[in-house]
This record gives structure tokens, sequence and C-alpha cells, in this order.
């Protein structure tokens, strides 16, 4: 892979239909940084807000949504690339001209990473994937897959849903479902696009034991192949992982896990203490990253100007500090990981994640451990909103399948039927549904799949307060 090609400008609608874009003569910004903006003001952006990073439906404004954890993800994403490119660019590994794209491409899909992720987080994508393997009890739910296409791609539609992910779902909102005035959604460049796509293979192939990192989960849908295809021939990478998506999921993973450990201890689920002892148990006392990390958490408070007594007020400063300098010191150690990597990840032979070496692993495993045994599994919170979760998704999912179930548009909208499914439908988003009638026309792709994709998109737009106030009122709540 060569940067140059890596880095193409062309965007995803000329790979189509061949339209470029209008720009201002005056414009001074990049191809990659009008990505960057147009996401940023983009609607499902926006929606982040209220989707839950670790806690559903939270009141405190201290604690972190999904949106302000996509920030942070995009500045530390943009931080690691800046140290990375400066770094081959003293060794001619690359060149300058290069190294800003690189940074304003990682940012962009910091930002974007989570755009798919439904209600309710990963909470939510659990229940899409055991709503559809209870439908597929039923040996007619997928029938209308098997009279419409071959062998291999009905097992691999059948999987789209039955391995529901979220990270394919932002490859179709950033490329289909943000509709403006065409169905290319944000329109973003192959490179951003390229580099968004964290997982490289389709459902039907992902997750098997003896392939690399980036092929354990579904990466994007049957009905983003063509794109996909067109995509990884625009920018040169054939089926490898973009040299990019390395740096954005290690910033993603770095973020995480430390940050859901502070906001544990902000909302009062754990307390310091507990933590510091779940992580000197979990990464090994004599872990080079961890004492680094505390030592320096320490001293920043003993440094302070005012004195900070022992309770919740200490123990939040704590987390606070320690979130800090465990950036610094994991941030450093992903850059060299990387810089050593960099050539396995050029040729696209580096199978594992940055964050899998053995000098940052146990910090990173340390700090994920204690976020899932001492605060997800430990506040009672989490755990009822989360279950509630599954009942809003579940019952969602029912109501709209039975509004779109055997349903084909009307030539003149004016002629759609009032029935009692119609109302239901009726309900659904205009744009997902003319997204549905132009695939039912354009992809190629069985009418009981799209029908499908319909109800996953509709309900993944949601945020957590409105699926939750829908339900209610659906159902009498």
């Amino acid at each position: 892979m060569e940067w140059k090609q890596l880095l193409a400008t062309k965007r995803i609608r000329q790979l189509f239909d061949g339209r470029g874009t209008t720009k201002s003569e005056t414009d001074p910004r990049s191809e990659v940084q009008r990505d960057f903006d147009r996401s940023l003001f983009s609607t499902p952006v926006r929606r982040l807000q209220d989707k839950a990073q670790v806690f559903p439906l939270e009141p405190s404004d201290a604690v972190r949504t999904r949106l302000t954890h996509s920030l942070e993800v995009s500045n530390v994403a943009r931080g690691i690339a800046r140290a990375v490119t400066a770094e081959l660019v003293k060794t001619h590994k690359l060149d300058r001209e290069h190294a800003e794209a690189i940074e304003v491409v990682a940012a962009t899909c910091g930002l974007i990473h989570d755009l798919g992720n439904p209600p309710f987080g990963h909470a939510g994508e659990e229940a899409i994937q055991t709503w559809f393997r209870r439908r597929s009890d039923d040996p007619t739910f997928f029938a209308g897959f098997k009279a419409a296409a071959t062998a291999d791609l009905v097992e691999r539609m059948q999987q789209d849903f039955l391995k529901f992910e979220g990270n394919a779902q932002t490859i179709r909102i950033t490329s289909r479902l943000q509709v403006l005035t065409d169905f290319f959604g944000l329109n973003l460049t192959c490179a951003t696009m390229s580099a968004a796509l964290k997982y490289t293979a389709p459902a039907h192939e992902a997750g098997r034991k003896d392939g690399p990192h980036h092929r354990k989960k579904p990466g994007y849908f049957a009905s983003e192949d063509k794109l996909v295809a067109e995509i990884r021939r625009e920018t040169g990478t054939c089926e490898a992982r973009n040299p990019i998506t390395y740096l954005v999921e290690a910033a993603d993973d770095i973020v995480y896990s430390t940050v859901d450990i502070e906001d544990g201890v902000k909302k009062g689920v754990v307390t310091w203490d507990e933590v510091e002892d779940s992580l000197k148990k979990r990464a090994g006392g004599a872990d080079a990253l961890l004492l680094a990390s505390l030592d320096r958490a320490s001293k920043k408070m003993a440094e302070a100007e005012f004195p900070i007594e022992r309770g919740p007020d200490r123990d939040q400063a704590m987390a606070q500090c320690f979130r800090t300098f465990a950036i610094i010191e994991l941030v450093q150690a992903v850059v060299r990981e990387y810089v050593l990597r960099y050539d396995e990840i050029m040729a696209g032979r580096f199978g594992s994640e940055l964050v899998g070496a053995d000098g940052i692993r146990p910090l990173v495993e340390a700090c994920k451990a204690t976020a899932r045994f001492c605060i997800f599994r430990r506040d009672p919170d989490v755990l009822e909103r989360e279950i509630a979760g599954r009942d809003v998704i579940h019952g969602l999912m029912d109501k709209f399948w039975e509004g779109v179930k055997g349903y084909t548009p009307a030539p003149d909208p004016n002629d759609e039927k009032n029935d009692f499914p119609g109302k239901i439908r009726s309900l659904i988003s205009s744009n997902y549904r003319r997204v549905f009638a132009w695939s039912l026309q354009n992809s190629g792709l069985p009418a009981d799949y799209l029908r499908m994709q319909l109800v996953t998109d509709y309900v993944c737009g949601m945020t957590d307060t409105f699926a939750t106030q829908l339900y209610k009122k659906l159902t009498n709540g």
C-alpha cells in the first residue's frame, strides 16, 4: 500500500455516477478536512449526545455520552497520528504532504466510529441480534432470501442480521442513510471511508478463530458490498486493513478503557482504592505502564495547591489524574509499536491490534476488566436500563416488522394503504423509507432483506430517550 493512493480524494458518488462536488475557489480546506467538517455537522453525530457510552439514560451531565466519547477518541486519534507521522517523516518513510491528511482522516474516523451503534450501546447490538435469532426459529422468516439469491448470498444476508454489528451500520449510515439530495450519504472521500472500515470481513466470514484481528467481526453488510469493493480498488487496500484504522482503533481502546473507570468513580459506583487494587491485581504489580501512570497521578495529587481529603473528592481527583497519565503513557507506547510494525502494516501483514502488544496489553486489559467487574456488573442502574433497553428494542422491532413485512411502496405516495401496518410504516423516517424504495429498484437484493434493513436502520438511528418514549407510547406504558 502507498499513501498517495490510500489518501484518495475521490468521493463515493464519483465512484458510481461520476459527479464531483462543488467547492468554492476561495475554500482553503483539503478534501479530507471537508470530510471532517461535514461529519461534525451531520445529524447522526448530533444524535450521539443522547446515546449511552456506558450509563444509559444517565441524568448526570458529568458522565460521558457516546458523543463526548467520540470527541475524545477523535482527539486522541489525531494526536497519535500526529506523533506517528512525525516519526515517519524523520525516517523518510512518509512525505510531509501526507502527514496532515493522515491526521485529519484519523480525527474524522474517531468522530464517526460509533455512529452505527443502536440505542443502549452494545446491549442494543445484542438485542437486535437476539431478535433476529428468535425470529429465525421460524423456517419461513428467511425464506424470501432463498427464493431470490444463491446459497452463498443467502448465508451472508442471514448473518448480516444474526451477527448485527454497529461498525457495519456506520459504513451504511455514512454512505447511504444520511440523505440530503441523493443516495450517497455524507459522500465522504475514499480515503476516509477506507479508514472507517474497522473490520474487513463480511458477516459470513467473520469470527474465524484462525483469522486476523480485523476479521473477527463483520465490517460491512451485503448492501454495501459494491461500495467497499470500489473503495478498496480506489485506495489500493484490497482486503487488507487501512493503516490509519489501526490508529483509530487504538485511540478508541485507550479512551474507553480509561475513562469508563473515571465515570464509574464519578458516579460513586466504585472507590479509587478499589480501582487501584483491581488494576494492580489484573495488570501485575510490576507492569511498567501501570506503575508510571499511578506514580505520575500520585505526584500530581501531592503537588495540588489545595488539600483534597479522603473521600469522593479525592477519589474523583485520583481517577481523573490516572486517566490523564494513563492515556499519555498508552499513546506513547502505541506510537512506538506502530513505528516498529510500520512495514508489516503497510504490506497488509499485521494481523493483530496495536494495544495487543506485550508492553501495552496488560494495562489496557486491566482497565477493561476493572470497568467490567467493578462498575458495569455492580451498578444496578446499568443493569436495569440495559435489561429495559432490550425490551424496548425487541418491542419496537416487533411493531415495525409488522408494518413493513410484505410491504412494497406504491408508485404514487398518495396511494399508500392506510391500514394498520400502513400506520406503523408512516412512523418510520421518510429518509429511511426513501432509501428502502430506491434500494428495491437499484440494489438487486431480495425485498425481505431490504425490509429487515428498513427496521434496523430506523431503530439504530434512534437515541436512547426517543426509543424509550416511543416504546412507551406504542405500548401504553
